[in-house]
């Protein structure tokens, strides 16, 4: 649905040339919800403007719904962003404008007319919430409510494909993840196909299918979020997972620390005490915690393995084979 190769994009900032992306490769398949995070916010914003050409890349390639937005003339160009919704979080609404006004501006600007365009508005509003409110202005709603307003304002064209940049920028956390259970469940409802940017790892976590690490202007990985469990090492997993502190090293033959991360709970701590007693190993937890992340229970904890060398190694073994991926400190 969004093919991104080879995107290339420079900037200059006083008198410098700043590269800001620099050969980006991306693919996000129909329907998937795909975050992109970063320690540059502006490279971030830039990769979004790219996708819908608001910033045209200096070189590669942009395909949207199979169509090449690179290559597009202008006027097809035009057509094409009407089906592609964006929602940031420096694009606010236009107070003299009422909220059904408001939401229905992507119409206005795709030529809908003012029966059908009030027929969309209604039952958008309707969907987030909003219909009390579809005469108030801006000023009289509060902040979830204009947040939710902004949402439908995406969506009403019935947009195929949604860029995201900082959806949640200056709301509290409580008010963040209605909006992001909000967008999520109606990405899901409309099929839509949704590429978020952030600097804040919890958006990710609390919406996304998929997550690429964007560094030095480049996707540095691209996983499914569910297969961030299976690589506890990458630098994803380090952004994402639950954080345990500098694990003391230098344990001799008959201790040994390793890092488990698993999803669930209680089961694993009871399969934990069961594969060490088998073993004829002691075990205890150093330090542990848990996240939902992608709607699972996700877990790491610091164990200190006590017995003989090789019975901590086959113990080790028996937890990868009940998916408690281990991460051993020597």
């Amino acid at each position: 649905m969004i093919e991104l190769d080879d995107i290339q994009k420079n900037r200059r900032l006083s008198g410098r040339e700043i590269v800001q992306l620099d050969g980006v490769d991306l693919h996000v398949e129909a329907g998937e919800i795909c975050g992109v995070i970063g320690e540059s916010a502006s490279a971030l914003r830039t990769l979004v403007r790219c996708v819908n050409l608001l910033d045209r890349p200096d070189g590669g390639s942009v395909v949207v719904a199979g169509q090449d937005l690179t290559a597009a003339s202008r006027s097809a160009l035009r057509s094409a962003r009407h089906g592609i919704g964006m929602l940031t979080g420096d694009a606010g609404l236009l107070d003299q404008r009422t909220i059904a006004r408001n939401v229905g501006l992507p119409l206005e600007f795709a030529g809908v007319r003012q029966r059908k365009r009030d027929l969309f508005v209604d039952e958008m509003l309707d969907l987030v919430g909003l219909a009390e409110y579809a005469g108030a202005y801006p000023a009289e709603l509060g902040v979830l409510d204009r947040s939710r307003a902004r949402i439908a304002r995406a969506l009403v064209a019935g947009p195929r494909v949604m860029l995201c940049h900082e959806p949640t920028r200056d709301l509290d956390p409580a008010t963040g993840s209605h909006v992001l259970d909000l967008v999520r469940n109606l990405a899901r409802r409309f099929g839509v196909t949704v590429l978020l940017a952030t600097q804040h790892h919890v958006v990710v976590k609390a919406v996304c299918d998929s997550v690429a690490l964007l560094r030095d202007g480049r996707v540095a990985e691209h996983v499914m979020l569910t297969d961030v469990l299976r690589r506890p090492d990458s630098d994803l997993a380090g952004a994402l997972l639950p954080t345990l502190p500098d694990p003391v090293t230098g344990a001799d033959r008959d201790r040994l620390l390793a890092d488990l991360t698993f999803t669930g709970e209680a089961e694993h701590e009871i399969a934990l005490t069961e594969t060490a007693r088998a073993c004829g190993i002691d075990v205890s937890v150093v330090a542990g915690g848990v996240e939902t992340i992608c709607g699972l229970s996700v877990g790491r904890l610091r164990v200190e393995l006590i017995g003989p060398g090789e019975d901590c190694q086959r113990a080790l073994l028996r937890f990868a084979d009940l998916h408690l991926t281990p991460k051993v400190h020597l």
